[in-house]
């Protein structure tokens, strides 16, 4: 394809050579360009793709797009500057694919928490009703039956245009996607094409990145402004933010509750760890998920699926098939009799919601043990508020190790108990090494009560000094309970 054509929706502030040539590949990455490649430099948060032009030009590019133009231009290279390159790549990866997006029904998540469950939900959901689909989530990516591995909740715009590309080929009809606030305000899904937004919840995180909530909460909304008219726009009607998502949104709005009246309205009638009686537009199912907060979310996925054409019947049969996803709320029954539960909460509000959900099933009849910590270099305000959070609900707190990345796991830890006064600290433990701390919590525990493990979820490594270490806290309280 020829650079001109590439640049149709792209408005240049200078261009500097022939933009009749042609370019076989789009890429980011210096290191990925080959000959015939466009260069896109992006001024990211860590590195500035700028410094890698002339590294990029050695690989083969022909042609580079730029907020800057370099000092010395190479002869027979293509330089286009334009205002900025985050909003450009996506607009030319876009059109290098053949605008994948616009040949399926694309359906995105944003919110908080939920993200993960609602896109996967609806991707098992449409697969089981005999759709071909694919799938791109924190946990994992698929076109079909093919795993692709995810580092990131949402791919950058190249590698999202080549992943729904693919989805094209192999006849996906549909393509469920979350929508993080990074991906939203850095532009990664600019130039798609979605044919509905959903809205989960919006509580504190993200904040050492938007600096403040209002930012994170308008990153969020700029993805429902940016929906057109012949869109649809879930949204969360118990959430305090869910009517300000939707409220210049081009999109048919519709809302979800528990609580009021909403046009998808879910009531819980039954609740245990094997799963929960609901009533869902005055209809009873059965589900395998347990906790209010799932109720929501099965809701959302609901009327998803109601709003792509599926009758309302057919997709509550299917409902009450599906399982929940991995590391959500993920129980394991161990010999010793109590029961460990896996789960993502890396938030006040999710490590609530978790607890919440856990008490639900109780009902006053077992203790909950809590392993816990905070990712390193990320919002240290959530700490101590992730560690009164998980005093509040727990008979037993042991605060550790996440993923400390570069900064001391004792130091983390620390930030977490400065949240805690003299009598909440009497019911906590704090131990750095992560396994350790599973095993005492399993130890402390007997018959009827429950671990939870809260913080990886999915997650089966550990990332300390930038080096990733396998680690998975399915597996080590599987080999606990052997043990035991």
């Amino acid at each position: 394809m020829k650079l001109n054509e590439l640049l149709k929706h792209v408005k240049p502030l200078d261009i500097l050579g022939d933009t009749e040539v042609e370019i076989t590949g789009v890429n980011i990455d210096s290191r990925r360009i080959e000959k015939g490649h466009l260069f896109v430099a992006m001024k990211g948060t860590q590195v500035d793709g700028h410094q890698f032009i002339s590294k990029a030009i050695e690989q083969g590019a022909v042609a580079v797009l730029c907020e800057d133009m370099p000092e010395s231009l190479a002869t027979g290279v293509t330089f286009v500057q334009v205002e900025s390159t985050e909003d450009a790549a996506g607009k030319v990866a876009t059109l290098f694919y053949g605008d994948p997006s616009r040949k399926l029904k694309l359906v995105g998540v944003t919110g908080t928490n939920g993200k993960t469950t609602v896109a996967t939900l609806l991707y098992n959901m449409f697969r089981a009703m005999g759709y071909k689909c694919g799938l791109l989530s924190t946990v994992c990516n698929y076109i079909e039956d093919e795993a692709i591995a995810a580092d990131h909740t949402t791919p950058d715009p190249i590698e999202l245009n080549q992943l729904l590309h693919r989805m094209v080929e192999a006849g996906c009809e549909y393509a469920f996607m979350e929508c993080s606030s990074h991906a939203i305000a850095q532009r990664r899904i600019s130039g798609l094409s979605f044919v509905g937004g959903i809205f989960t919840n919006l509580t504190r995180d993200h904040l050492d990145y938007h600096k403040t909530f209002e930012n994170y909460r308008n990153a969020k909304k700029s993805f429902f402004d940016g929906l057109p008219k012949t869109a649809f726009a879930i949204t969360n009607a118990d959430d305090k933010n869910g009517m300000i998502m939707v409220q210049n949104t081009k999109a048919t709005v519709k809302t979800y509750s528990t609580r009021v009246a909403a046009d998808f309205k879910g009531k819980l009638l039954e609740c245990h760890f094997e799963g929960m009686y609901l009533e869902i537009d005055g209809r009873e199912v059965g589900v395998q998920f347990i906790g209010k907060f799932n109720v929501s979310n099965l809701l959302a996925v609901y009327g998803a699926a109601v709003m792509l054409g599926k009758r309302p019947e057919d997709v509550l049969v299917v409902l009450s098939t599906l399982h929940s996803v991995r590391g959500r709320l993920e129980p394991i029954h161990c010999a010793a009799g109590y029961t460990a539960i896996v789960d993502y909460a890396h938030t006040p509000d999710a490590l609530a919601n978790v607890l919440n959900a856990i008490h639900e099933v109780l009902d006053g009849k077992g203790k909950v043990i809590t392993v816990c910590g905070a990712g390193g270099n990320r919002d240290k305000g959530k700490r101590p508020l992730m560690a009164q959070e998980a005093v509040r609900q727990s008979d037993k707190v042991i605060i550790t190790s996440d993923n400390p990345r570069f900064e001391n796991p004792q130091d983390i830890i620390n930030d977490m108990l400065e949240g805690l006064n003299s009598r909440q600290r009497e019911k906590v433990l704090s131990i750095v090494d992560r396994r350790e701390a599973i095993r005492t919590a399993c130890m402390l525990a007997h018959k009827g009560d429950v671990v939870l493990i809260a913080g990886k979820g999915h997650e089966d490594y550990q990332e300390i000094q930038g080096v990733k270490h396998h680690f998975d806290d399915r597996e080590v309280v599987e080999q606990l309970a052997v043990n035991q």
